[in-house]
């Protein structure tokens, strides 16, 4: 890791007022969660269902088989002993600092809530909340892991429950793109980290962004390492925590 970058970083967020965090599924890896699109991530090594993992992650397959999405939600998502890691906790001191004005993540893990950041916006939603899409009674995560991946349904009229996450074929809650758009065109420094910016419409609020500096903590490369100031392929834990401690 080259430490002149990393001062350099933390320079430009003494020298920021409005700093926002945009992140994806490898902020949640040294947590030991399973990234999707890389070479060992769920999309790549997950064959035992014989569909996709993008297909059974859809609106449509949800509807036709609860039972298989289950037992792809449980072992994937659920079944999961995964804590904070040091990106997730650095990026809550930062938070705490007055320095971070809003985390976007696209993860639906809760672990930047676990680490103690206050304004998270999920723009794909959380495994933390499930719900009855019909009257709207919500189940506890402790009653939905009771049933090892079997089908939940819901205690007032029985239909299935499902979890407060968007699906493929849905659409992003407006509310929260409205959200998400506002912190990012509002911030003087944009860090964005553990994402291939690949996924849209999410990847697409980037170009909201109208300050100086964009910093990229990447492991491979991704559309938007031309336009930053720094980009580092270092593990995102060791960036953001040494970082962190040159403030």
């Amino acid at each position: 890791m080259d430490n002149g970058k990393i001062q350099r970083f933390a320079e430009l967020i003494k020298n920021s007022n409005s700093a926002v965090f945009f992140g994806g599924a490898g902020v949640s890896t040294e947590s030991g969660m399973k990234d999707y699109r890389s070479r060992d991530g769920l999309y790549n090594t997950v064959k035992k269902y014989k569909v996709s993992p993008e297909t059974i992650l859809s609106h449509s397959f949800f509807e036709s088989h609860p039972d298989v999405f289950y037992d792809f939600y449980h072992n994937y998502f659920l079944n999961t002993s995964a804590q904070p890691n040091r990106a997730h906790i650095a990026l809550a001191q930062l938070e705490k600092n007055g320095k971070l004005k809003a985390v976007i993540t696209q993860n639906i893990d809760g672990l930047h809530q676990r680490a103690g950041s206050v304004n998270v916006i999920e723009l794909h939603g959380t495994t933390l909340r499930h719900y009855c899409p019909y009257c709207k009674t919500e189940m506890s995560n402790e009653k939905i892991k009771e049933l090892y991946g079997g089908v939940p349904k819901c205690e007032k009229c029985g239909h299935t429950v499902r979890p407060d996450v968007v699906l493929y074929e849905e659409q992003l809650n407006e509310q929260v793109i409205e959200s998400a758009i506002n912190a990012i065109s509002s911030a003087d420094l944009l860090i964005i980290g553990g994402t291939s910016l690949a996924v849209y419409p999410a990847a697409g609020f980037l170009h909201y962004f109208g300050g100086e500096n964009i910093v990229l903590i990447n492991r491979d490369e991704t559309p938007f390492d031309k336009l930053a100031s720094l980009v580092f392929r270092d593990s995102i834990g060791d960036v953001l925590s040494e970082t962190v401690k040159r403030l």
